[in-house]
């Protein structure tokens, strides 16, 4: 077995080069101040929107520069990738702007609009796959065959080199920051990033922290950290499938083992609760994935000082899913509840539990009413109600509103 030669962090120079080239098909993405999050950490925290990015995403970056890279004879090959949606469609504007050939598998089951989306670049789009490592394999197999050129949505120096681009941005944006918080799936966005940022600060003699975030549920660096070497996992289901991987990079995870301070991990419900403050404090629609580094924040998972840019990745979200990720950031902010009321069954019952529910100003969206619940009397009813309230000390004051006026309620488990 060949062996592997050592990585070594990009230079100053190199990002800066890799810079140039991303700016022909990359913006440069705001900055926003979030005052929710400055005064929920009471730190000055501002958001890096690379939801806004071309493509919705990142992942154009390294794409880019990667493809810049092929000589003419490998251009003439064309390109192949395999991913579920961000790396897609980074691969195929690329290609299109670069004039190459794009072949992109996708696992069958991959969002419509990321699919739609990756065939509206002009890329051919293979459906292969129950899950992502079939999809990856199949990738691999056609390029081999067909002699294209595989282009990897992390594992490459010059995909790092590319993504990095965003922490030069972030220095420049917000010159005095002290923390950057990011997501990490394979690792290239951060590791190329906190290279990027930790040598800019250097230059004025000042320290940067970067932090890594990972799903709880696909958290391969935790322990590939801790025991210094690639560790595999066994991903368990996660709404952020755009980071759900299950083992680090090898080029990335070097890099990061030096650059990137500390990894955390949230859960999907605090996931869940931070698109929904995104979307309602900052208006930015953004991807389970690209909003880890706010849940970290809102968490207590990383505990800023100072200064402190949270990366929003991607904001790629399908708008069905978003339905459904709404509605659990909702419930687990304690702002939608569901409530079951035993009542007596005689008229009047239905009338007195809404006035208690409205004297409380909670908000009843749904109802249900039922005389065939488990543990009904033959002579009670079940209300099961949906109630708005504006988190968990106002739903407690729902709860006892109706238990104050006789009222056997109860609030249903998540």
């Amino acid at each position: 077995m060949p062996k592997t030669s050592p990585v070594v962090a990009p230079t100053l120079d190199e990002f800066e080069a890799a810079r140039e080239i991303v700016s022909q098909v990359a913006i440069v993405t705001p900055v926003l101040h979030s005052n929710y999050l400055t005064d929920l950490t009471g730190q000055e925290v501002y958001l890096k929107a690379e939801n806004l990015q071309r493509t919705g995403a990142y992942k154009i970056r390294g794409a880019y520069n990667r493809m810049t890279k092929l000589t003419d004879a490998e251009r003439k090959l064309g390109v192949v990738a395999a991913s579920a949606g961000n790396h897609a469609q980074g691969v195929a504007l690329a290609a299109k702007k670069l004039g190459i050939k794009a072949t992109i598998f996708m696992p069958i089951g991959a969002s419509l609009p990321k699919l739609q989306a990756t065939e509206n670049y002009g890329a051919e789009v293979v459906l292969v796959g129950a899950v992502f490592n079939e999809t990856l394999k199949a990738a691999q197999e056609y390029a081999a065959k067909q002699g294209a050129i595989f282009i990897p949505p992390y594992d490459h120096i010059d995909v790092v080199k590319g993504q990095g681009t965003v922490g030069l941005e972030i220095m420049e944006q917000v010159p005095d920051v002290e923390n950057i918080v990011v997501a990490i799936g394979g690792g290239g966005l951060a590791a190329g990033m906190a290279v990027a940022a930790k040598l800019t600060a250097a230059k004025s003699g000042r320290k940067i922290r970067v932090i890594g975030v990972q799903s709880e549920h696909a958290a391969p660096y935790v322990p590939s950290l801790k025991s210094g070497e690639l560790t595999e996992i066994t991903i368990s289901r996660t709404i952020a499938d755009g980071i759900a991987v299950g083992k680090p990079g090898r080029i990335p995870f070097e890099i990061i083992k030096q650059f990137v301070d500390k990894v955390v991990t949230v859960s999907d419900d605090e996931i869940a609760k931070a698109i929904v403050v995104l979307m309602e404090r900052s208006k930015q629609v953004v991807e389970p994935a690209g909003a880890v580094a706010v849940a970290a924040l809102m968490s207590g998972a990383f505990k800023p000082k100072g200064k402190t840019v949270a990366v929003l990745s991607g904001g790629n979200i399908d708008p069905l899913l978003m339905q459904k990720v709404i509605g659990h950031g909702l419930a687990a902010s304690e702002r939608y509840t569901t409530i079951s009321v035993m009542l007596p069954d005689r008229p009047g019952q239905l009338v007195k539990t809404a006035e208690a529910i409205a004297a409380a100003h909670g908000n009843v969206v749904e109802v249900l009413h039922t005389r065939h619940g488990k543990g009904l009397e033959i002579s009670e009813v079940e209300l099961r109600m949906s109630v708005e309230t504006t988190g968990h000390e106002h739903r407690q004051r729902v709860l006892k509103a109706l238990q104050a006026a006789g009222l056997k309620a109860r609030i249903e488990a998540d």
